[in-house]
């Protein structure tokens, strides 16, 4: 991370500013290599400060200490027994630091109320700064790929051994339940967000909870799913159907899979987000069924399950090289259920290279 640490600094001083507090969890984990996490974000296990000039600082308490020391290289732990803030005052005097730059965004309104009082007894200007370190997150490095492209090929290999226990009856929780006990017995750290599986008119709903509600032959099942593999996480999206689907069933399907394959096939560096989610939308919205698919058309995927850059009308700004995104359209039909399909991919000079492998579940 000396690069990225390079970059910082340099837009620190770009900004006539004296140092960084680093509070939200994922950034202080790409910065430091520390992977403790937080337990609510009034419970944090750690904070960096990092001056435009000099060694940077990991601020943590002693139930990390040994941690802390263990896993962030090139940092100076000092541990706070009296919180946080009286030992953040002596660093300040000692940096004699005068403006100093906070992750606005990741602070709650009280604690943002407290750092505001001990900045103004020390006369040290505030600068709340949102995103500053996330995009320099935004474009993976080698090592980065690697392992989301192996949390990506695990996330697979959980979905096909579930995939051949799922019989009519067995309810959406018990199939969300064994999903994410295979993820964590292959290997996986945690999901990555909570198992989604929907079936029948459920799968009507992008983020539906799994209910009691039994599987049953003939109706579309929609199993969103991703883990964490050594901090990086996957993404991924099947629709199954039990049994024969029918001729709506399979229509639909081959709709949105050539909606997926029309995305998939503009992403490259240099266009939009935007203008890959108008192509992806388009195959939808010939068919009639534009007002069916209202969600994005997908998002970034890193040390943060949902991070930048998203594909959607918003995003303007153009893709790099090193990206790595969802590309995930739907439709969902009101009392009869949904499909979508998802896949993770790279965005690269000339196009894309997509992670996942197994096509089995993207034809019908």
């Amino acid at each position: 991370m000396r690069e990225a640490f390079a970059r910082i600094r340099r837009r620190l001083k770009r900004r006539q500013l004296d140092a960084i507090l680093v509070t939200q969890p994922e950034n202080r984990r790409y910065l430091s290599g520390y992977t403790a996490r937080d337990h609510a974000i009034n419970e944090s296990a750690g904070v960096l400060l990092i001056p435009s000039e000099g060694e940077p600082y990991l601020l943590t308490d002693s139930r990390f200490s040994l941690q802390a020391e263990q896993e962030a290289a090139g940092f100076r732990v000092k541990l706070y027994p009296r919180g946080l803030f009286p030992l953040l005052r002596l660093l300040l005097k000692r940096h004699r630091i005068k403006r100093l730059a906070f992750e606005s965004h990741y602070f709650l309104h009280s604690t943002s109320q407290t750092l505001a009082k001990l900045a103004d007894s020390l006369k040290v200007e505030l600068e709340p700064l949102t995103g500053f370190i996330e995009e320099l997150r935004l474009e993976k490095d080698a090592a980065e790929l690697a392992r989301i492209e192996r949390a990506v090929l695990l996330n697979e290999a959980v979905f096909q051994e579930i995939y051949r226990t799922l019989r009519p009856g067995r309810t959406e929780k018990e199939v969300a339940q064994a999903i994410e006990n295979t993820m964590r017995l292959k290997g996986a750290e945690r999901p990555s967000f909570e198992t989604i599986v929907a079936s029948g008119p459920n799968a009507a709903l992008p983020h539906a909870v799994p209910s009691d509600r039994p599987l049953a032959t003939g109706e579309t099942i929609v199993i969103d799913m991703g883990l964490v593999l050594d901090g990086y996480c996957s993404d991924m999206t099947r629709t199954v159907v039990l049994g024969t689907p029918d001729e709506k069933t399979v229509a639909l399907f081959r709709l949105v899979r050539k909606a997926q394959l029309a995305g998939l096939n503009s992403l490259r560096a240099g266009i939009s987000g935007m203008a890959v989610d108008k192509i992806a939308r388009s195959v939808i919205e010939r068919a009639g069924l534009g007002e069916r698919f209202g969600h994005g058309l997908g998002h970034g995927v890193g040390l943060n399950v949902h991070e930048g850059p998203s594909l959607n009308y918003r995003n303007r700004k153009p893709l790099a090289a090193g990206m790595v995104v969802t590309v995930e359209p739907g439709v969902y039909i009101p009392d009869w259920g949904g499909i979508r399909l998802e896949n993770m991919a790279v965005v690269e000079k000339e196009g894309c290279r997509v992670l996942n492998r197994d096509t089995t579940f993207l034809e019908l």
